[in-house]
């Protein structure tokens, strides 16, 4: 048992937009992702979508307001609600999702998830 180092593991890819996991919680995937720019507007129907920012700064657009979340904050979009994360610069993220959720909410578009 070792323990992991976020730091380490966002250090080890470059592309944005590709969840990579690091560990699984009681049917969970706990996943690092860089972002830039704008992700694509989509929903998850059957689960929450957590997002804790680790360096940098995002928003999350929501038809009904958008969420500013910077280093050290926390969001999670309720299930069924539509949304779309921005980063104007470069941000890290850790993400919380059940195993096997697509990250767009729709497997046909999804980033495939790889393990590191």
């Amino acid at each position: 048992m070792t323990a992991i180092n976020l730091s380490e593991k966002l250090a080890s890819f470059s592309e944005h937009w590709s969840p990579k996991t690091i560990s699984t919680f009681n049917g969970h995937d706990v996943m690092v992702v860089k972002v830039k720019g704008e992700f694509n507007w989509h929903s998850h129907p059957d689960t929450d979508d957590f997002f804790l920012v680790i360096k940098g700064s995002i928003t999350i657009k929501m038809h009904d307001g958008d969420v500013h979340l910077k280093q050290g904050e926390m969001y999670v979009v309720p299930k069924g609600i539509e949304h779309c994360p921005v980063a104007e610069g470069e941000a890290e993220l850790l993400l919380i999702e059940p195993t096997g959720t697509p990250n767009t909410g729709d497997v046909t578009t999804a980033a495939k998830q790889q393990a590191i």
